[in-house]
């Protein structure tokens, strides 16, 4: 019996050390591949989109954080706009390929509704600025240096890979992900049917507001 002890041990340890991966989206995933340099086995993901239909969104969870200006960011106060929200890393080579899409896209959706938001992972707040600063990101990066963060979309779309980027609703709920470096056209097609969405669904101007105009 006590031969067998040490064998349960290291299993639990091995379970334990799985888990604790996979909730940071680190150590291997299927369809996955690992970093280089000093951040040795970030998941990678393969590009993949999910797009949820309305009537099957779930609320987004209320995120609040310190963003890297040190200003607080909470994801209700944007109800009634579309958010994109991308988890990046200075160190993410995928993130660096997708940086100048991001941040060219949200100076031209800026007068649509639609806000950026970073949730910058696994990094230094040096490093982070740098790079905001490199590629011209003027939008907010939220602080989630252990990724705690991201674990609070658990329920609905899970980021699950460096980079990824979860859109949120007019209505504040999860509509779809994408899962790896995002290009313009995957985000324009998700993000132009949400504002489509929120227009649709605006209540008409008032007949007392339409003759003041007139």
């Amino acid at each position: 019996m006590s031969a067998r002890r040490p064998v349960r041990r290291v299993a639990a340890g091995i379970v334990a050390a799985v888990l604790a991966c996979g909730l940071l989206a680190g150590c291997s995933s299927s369809g996955g591949s690992s970093g280089s340099g000093g951040e040795q086995g970030f998941v990678a993901g393969d590009g993949s989109i999910v797009v949820v239909p309305p009537e099957q969104r779930v609320a987004a969870p209320d995120l609040v954080g310190t963003t890297l200006d040190g200003d607080t960011f909470r994801l209700s106060d944007h109800r009634g706009q579309v958010v994109v929200l991308n988890v990046w890393a200075s160190w993410c080579a995928p993130c660096r390929a997708e940086a100048p899409t991001l941040a060219a896209l949200s100076t031209q959706y800026a007068d649509s509704g639609v806000q950026f938001v970073g949730l910058d992972t696994r990094d230094s707040d040096v490093s982070a600025r740098a790079f905001d600063a490199k590629y011209g990101i003027d939008y907010p990066s939220v602080i989630d240096r252990d990724g705690q963060l991201q674990l609070l979309f658990s329920d609905s779309l899970p980021p699950q890979a460096i980079p990824s980027t979860l859109v949120v609703d007019a209505d504040g709920k999860v509509a779809a992900r994408v899962l790896g470096r995002a290009s313009e056209s995957t985000l324009r097609g998700v993000i132009d049917p949400l504002l489509a969405e929120s227009s649709s669904s605006a209540p008409p101007p008032s007949p007392s507001a339409s003759k003041s105009a007139s």
